[in-house]
């Protein structure tokens, strides 16, 4: 039985990992994918020491550094938790394993719009990750929908390569930092459209236009090739649910000061979370996963 096992290999997993093999825990890390959903920002300007560094290049950072401290990490779907009288089983696609205290950093996924033909054309030009994509879309004409700071980062990515970028927001003003506002607005090719809705995305075989709720320029269809979808993401928890996870109505985990749960022995931290006023930040995900590897750390002692 190990003393913790860390669900979730974002940033909050593995600085729990780092913070684990100080404190001399007998740990492992289970996630899908090294670095999460941090690795996949075009680029950071906010985190101490980093003056701009891309997501993936931060997030090998981060495992480079948890690999010196020999944390044992298996690339596995956990699809059940479960309470034992001394612990929790973890279930995974692969092998099951025990544990005396778990914490959960599965951080979250995509939001998507739930609208007529995206999931019919994702993959055919209907996108979430303007990093991983956007060399597809060189000399063509994209949209991205989103108004915060990964929307805004995503639009300055894409118009690297694309021919033209239209920013559409749903309000007045970008809720993006002030400098990546600054930016957009510099920049040539992109093209911000306020207070506007999609509606549907239209294309046979591959992304051909979009539909919007108002009229833009005396049209409602705006021609275009790829449509990168950036509205936030939603909390990765369904695996949580038997165990009586306490969770809020926006489905994060509720957690208490050192990242404990209603459960005894299971923590939460990162974008997964209420905690840090869901700032979904690097910074904060680290900072909780530090907090809960001592709370557990606390615990077991």
């Amino acid at each position: 039985m190990y003393d913790l096992i860390i669900i979730g290999s974002g940033p909050a997993g593995i600085s729990a990992g780092i913070y684990s093999a100080i404190y001399k825990l007998n740990a492992l890390i289970i996630g899908e994918k090294s670095g999460g959903y941090a690795a996949d920002a075009y680029k950071i300007i906010n985190y101490p020491g980093m003056s701009e560094i891309s997501g993936l290049e931060l997030m090998q950072k981060f495992a480079k550094h948890l690999q010196k401290f020999n944390v044992p990490t298996k690339t596995e779907v956990v699809n059940k938790i479960s309470k034992l009288k001394n612990g929790f089983k973890i279930i995974t696609d692969k092998l099951s394993y025990q544990s005396k205290t778990v914490i959960l950093a599965t951080g979250s996924e995509r939001r998507r719009l739930h609208i007529p033909g995206e999931n019919e054309l994702t993959g055919k030009g209907v996108a979430y990750c303007a990093t991983c994509d956007a060399f597809f879309f060189k000399d063509k004409i994209t949209a991205v929908i989103g108004g915060a700071d990964s929307a805004l980062t995503s639009a300055l990515h894409l118009a690297e390569t694309a021919k033209k970028v239209y920013l559409i927001y749903r309000k007045e003003n970008p809720t993006a930092l002030p400098a990546w506002i600054e930016k957009v607005k510099n920049n040539p090719k992109i093209e911000l459209i306020a207070k506007t809705n999609i509606k549907k995305i239209i294309g046979e075989n591959k992304v051909e236009a979009i539909e919007l709720d108002k009229s833009y320029q005396n049209k409602n269809i705006l021609p275009l090739d790829g449509v990168f979808i950036e509205i936030g993401s939603v909390p990765l928890t369904n695996i949580v649910g038997s165990l009586g996870v306490n969770i809020d109505n926006e489905g994060f985990v509720k957690v208490k000061e050192n990242q404990e749960t209603n459960i005894s022995g299971f923590f939460a931290a990162g974008d997964v979370t209420t905690g840090s006023n869901k700032l979904e930040q690097i910074i904060t995900a680290s900072a909780e996963g530090a907090v809960a590897a001592n709370s557990v750390f606390k615990n077991i002692k």
